[in-house]
């Protein structure tokens, strides 16, 4: 049986949670995992104040695997994003005839940006 470092809880029902609970107390977070932090039942012996430390432990860790999960998705996304992308610049590369050289994209501006540019170099030519 293992006596709560936290609370001194001596029941036997809560003898997972205490374990789980002793290695959070040592800050060994690997241990706690190992012994169930994730799906640890509460227990029923232990003192509130105990109980809300296990439940912010087991939230916290919670949290950070969804995190993880989340950023391993995003990084998926943005790879197959990239290889769709660069799948659609080989093909529109290679869409031209043999020895033809793919087309440029077109450099234009804006027809209200290129009114501007114009205003501003009639300006310099001019000198005001």
């Amino acid at each position: 049986m293992v006596a709560c470092p936290a609370c001194g809880c001596e029941r036997t029902a809560g003898t997972p949670t205490h374990a789980v609970s002793a290695a959070l107390a040592d800050g060994d977070l690997d241990r706690a995992l190992t012994l169930g932090l994730l799906d640890v039942a509460q227990c029923a012996g232990c003192e509130a104040a105990c109980t809300a430390t296990l439940l912010a432990a087991r939230d916290g860790r919670v949290r950070a695997l969804a995190a993880r999960e989340r950023y391993r998705v995003r990084e998926a996304r943005l790879a197959r994003r990239s290889t769709e992308r660069g799948e659609a610049r080989t093909a529109t590369d290679t869409a031209g005839s043999p020895g033809t050289p793919a087309p440029q994209a077109s450099m234009a501006l804006p027809p209200a940006a290129a009114a501007a540019l114009a205003r501003a170099k009639a300006k310099a030519v001019t000198g005001r």
